[in-house]
């Protein structure tokens, strides 16, 4: 993604509000907080005041924004959008067009995945998978 493609979903999006992340490409808005180790794919996007950190994957067009935190090995990817307060941990994965929202937690080995939605207080946890 270029900075012309991120203006286009970021009308206010600059190289001093934005970097491209260095495992990986993606762009971070400078509110938020990535880790070294991990990893944001080419055309993911990371904004808001959100924190990805460990060894956790944001790839494919996935946005986590917010104030959403992924953590561990997490991965999320594909066309899912992780906001509001979420949380996704250990070897949890968030894929397709899935949305993790508000409060809600995703931890452990479980997965969301196609159109699910989870938000609110909800919590996924253990091997569970939440499919729509």
């Amino acid at each position: 993604m270029t900075l012309s493609d991120l203006k286009a979903l970021y009308p206010t999006a600059t190289e001093e509000t934005w970097h491209q992340h260095s495992n990986g490409g993606g762009w971070v808005q400078n509110t938020a907080s990535v880790d070294d180790t991990a990893f944001i794919g080419p055309n993911a996007l990371v904004c808001g005041d959100a924190w990805v950190f460990g060894n956790a994957w944001i790839f494919g067009n996935a946005v986590v924004g917010g104030n959403a935190r992924v953590t561990g090995n997490a991965k999320v990817y594909g066309n899912t959008k992780v906001s509001g307060n979420a949380w996704i941990s250990g070897n949890a994965r968030v894929s397709g067009n899935a949305r993790v929202s508000d409060n809600a937690e995703v931890s452990d080995n479980a997965w969301v995945s196609d159109y699910a939605m989870v938000y609110d207080n909800a919590v996924v946890s253990g091997y569970a998978m939440v499919t729509y």
